[in-house]
């Protein structure tokens, strides 16, 4: 039941192992530690890795009159989880599913759980584009189906997206050419759903070496913004590989918090100031800024974004789904 739930924020990518969970879990401890209540739902049913990055492993998920009651990660119940890795009796546990079992998960996941009054909900998703992407599609439209407008076989879903106030995806990608093409296929797959594209973030952008705190590329570079740049799409900022900012991925800590410093805070806080514009004052954050690869370490602020990301209605074929 999304009833309570504010804004939507799908993270994405056409590619595994790119650091979905982590950016999930990081821009959630970033918009928590700006004082929103935050959700995280993940969808990864294969690989639930969330329960883990926030040191939840072995939670209990509670059944109430209203539905399922998500695993809370602090006091103050500011950041609620929910995973399939809270319903599994080991964590070594492999959900061997097929495609019909998997998604009537997903749709108990959106439709069961009670997360009372949350501003955002992150929704980290496997890789990939297929039956657990348009089972949650289908499911958040449904939620708003008063609201689709059928015109013969054509569905216009945007409406729904405004109802929900579906923010997007913001999609990842690494800077080699094989994840890179992946990706391309998500932005293909967002807007055949009607998905408006946030962004895209270039993740493992290089090496921030601990000692020297020098960046140095092990693999390709610029990947992501050529790839934003060739589809017309913002293109969100580059986070490096550092030990630190690991750490705290690890510890459920947010990099923000613990790392004010680090390149890697730069652009979580430039997310989230872009998702929540009423943070921009308290963090001196412009609306969303760029950081250059050659000085991302250094966290200079090159610019400011504009939102490419048309917010029309898109069409698509009803069998699709």
């Amino acid at each position: 039941m999304l009833t309570g739930v504010k804004h939507v924020i799908l993270v994405l990518s056409g590619k595994g192992g790119v650091g979905k969970s982590t950016i999930s879990t990081q821009l959630a401890l970033t918009l928590k530690e700006a004082g929103f209540k935050v959700g995280i739902l993940d969808v990864d049913l294969c690989g639930p890795s969330v329960p883990y990055l926030l040191q939840l492993e072995g939670k209990d998920v509670h059944q109430s009159p209203h539905g399922w009651v998500p695993v809370f990660a602090d006091k103050e119940q500011k950041l609620a989880v929910m995973s399939i890795g809270f319903l599994l009796k080991d964590r070594n546990d492999g959900v061997v599913w097929r495609g019909p079992k998997k998604n009537a998960m997903i749709k108990q996941f959106l439709t069961d759980v009670y997360w009372q009054d949350i501003d955002y909900l992150i929704i980290d998703t496997p890789p990939g584009t297929s039956d657990e992407h348009i089972t949650v599609m289908e499911n958040v439209r449904s939620c708003a189906s008063d609201h689709v407008m059928f015109q013969g076989a054509v569905l216009v879903i945007m409406s729904c997206f405004r109802e929900l106030n579906c923010e997007g995806a913001v999609l990842v990608t690494t800077p080699q050419k094989v994840a890179i093409e992946d990706v391309r296929k998500e932005i293909t797959f967002c807007r055949k759903t009607g998905i408006p594209i946030l962004g895209i973030i270039e993740n493992m952008s290089g090496f921030v070496c601990p000692t020297c705190s020098e960046c140095t590329n092990i693999f390709s570079s610029g990947g992501g913004s050529s790839l934003a740049e060739l589809a017309g799409v913002p293109f969100l900022g580059c986070l490096p590989l550092d030990s630190r900012v690991g750490a705290c991925g690890e510890k459920g800590q947010s990099c923000v918090a613990e790392l004010p410093d680090s390149s890697a805070a730069a652009v979580f806080r430039s997310l989230a100031a872009r998702l929540a514009p009423t943070v921009m004052s308290s963090w001196g954050v412009d609306h969303v800024s760029l950081f250059t690869e050659e000085r991302m370490n250094e966290a200079k602020v090159l610019g400011v974004f504009t939102n490419t990301t048309s917010c029309r209605a898109m069409r698509i074929e009803e069998e699709m789904f």
